[in-house]
């Protein structure tokens, strides 16, 4: 367990993507080499800022809304909505100029008939309406053999379909990918290059839709796993640099399980929801509080498994780019450094649901 701790610690803090030319044309898949990338830029005024979805009974975008209807609480009691803004359609304005979808082809913790299978689901959808996208796409193809990530975005689909089968998506070829040490070893690269495209992401104006395809990296958490005190320490610090780093980039995660109705009701299209919980001290952590459904849940997307249609799934997440809710607010002061806040956010018409990121960490 120590050496689990001892590789997640030291890999996060080596990212291996460092991705340029936003706009250079035509894209293109590079290979990235291991090397520092850059911190997110933190907020001068310490406000948070939120995306907030707003949905009716059937799924569909609630638009229209004003800062009153809307109601934010901070550990259950109300505060003070600053500034509040509503985007339509991705439309660009001073404060949010983007809207971006990323989409991420995990080929390390899919099985290669899972990944081909996703591979055409994939590129239906982005052949869909005459390969016409609502909002600028990129590609990221993960691999142990290494992360390709596409330099620019496109609203043509055509152009990324193509791109997509100019490159072979690589075949697991994890050493020991079987038992503990290759989980282990499939958390240690998952986590290092999720760590290191929210970290470029953060340095770009905008919202971010990060897609992943992915059943999931292994939680490795359960009766045999017992973390030391200090194990613990490490891991709840890369949980609170972690959800910090997602916040300030803007971006919003989601996981889409290319497994289909061949998971459906296994064990781990559920299991995840046991580590959902904002964590609040490193005596409650779990390498499980990690995992990429997890993640998801937290930063305000969603967790989609148990279908074929992995076209529709990836359409519904890319809605949220559609119409949606930006507002802010003052964190709390802490009493301690990381100390936990849980965010929630109602609003007051029936039948509506909002959703937003589930906490923060304050500081003192």
């Amino acid at each position: 367990m120590d050496e689990l701790v001892r590789l997640v610690v030291i890999l996060l803090c080596v990212p291996i993507l460092s991705v340029s030319g936003q706009n250079a044309p035509p894209p293109q898949l590079q290979p990235r080499p291991i090397g520092p990338t850059a911190t997110p830029p933190v907020a001068t005024d310490r406000q948070i800022m939120l995306d907030v979805q707003v949905t009716d009974k059937s799924g569909a975008a609630v638009r229209g809304l004003q800062k009153r209807d809307f109601t934010l609480l901070d550990d259950k009691q109300p505060k003070p909505i600053l500034s509040f803004q509503a985007l339509d359609n991705g439309a660009k304005s001073a404060s949010d100029p983007t809207v971006e979808v990323i989409l991420v082809v995990d080929a390390v913790n899919a099985s290669s008939q899972a990944v081909t299978y996703e591979r055409n689901e994939l590129k239906k959808f982005l052949l869909r309406d005459g390969g016409k996208l609502a909002l600028p796409t990129s590609l990221v193809i993960f691999t142990d053999r290494g992360t390709r990530v596409q330099d620019g975005s496109s609203r043509n689909g055509n152009v990324l379909a193509e791109l997509y089968d100019q490159y072979e998506t690589g075949l697991r070829s994890i050493t020991r990918s079987q038992g503990f040490y290759g989980a282990s070893e499939r958390l240690d690269l998952s986590l290092k290059t999720l760590t290191s495209l929210v970290a470029y992401q953060g340095k770009r104006p905008g919202r971010k839709l990060l897609i992943w395809f992915s059943p999931g990296w292994p939680i490795l958490s359960g009766p045999n796993i017992d973390l030391s005190r200090k194990d613990q320490e490490k891991f709840f610090n890369l949980i609170v640099d972690t959800s910090n780093s997602l916040r300030l980039a803007r971006v919003t995660l989601y996981s889409i399980d290319p497994l289909g109705m061949s998971d459906a009701g296994g064990f781990r299209t559920f299991y995840y929801q046991e580590f959902v919980k904002g964590v609040t001290s490193p005596g409650r952590t779990l390498p499980g509080n990690l995992a990429l459904q997890v993640l998801a849940v937290q930063s305000g997307g969603r967790v989609l498994n148990s279908s074929n249609d992995l076209t529709s799934e990836i359409a519904q997440c890319t809605a949220d780019g559609a119409a949606f809710y930006v507002i802010s607010f003052d964190p709390a002061r802490a009493d301690h450094p990381n100390e936990y806040h849980a965010l929630g956010v109602t609003i007051d018409i029936p039948g509506t649901t909002a959703r937003t990121r589930t906490g923060y960490y304050a500081q003192p």
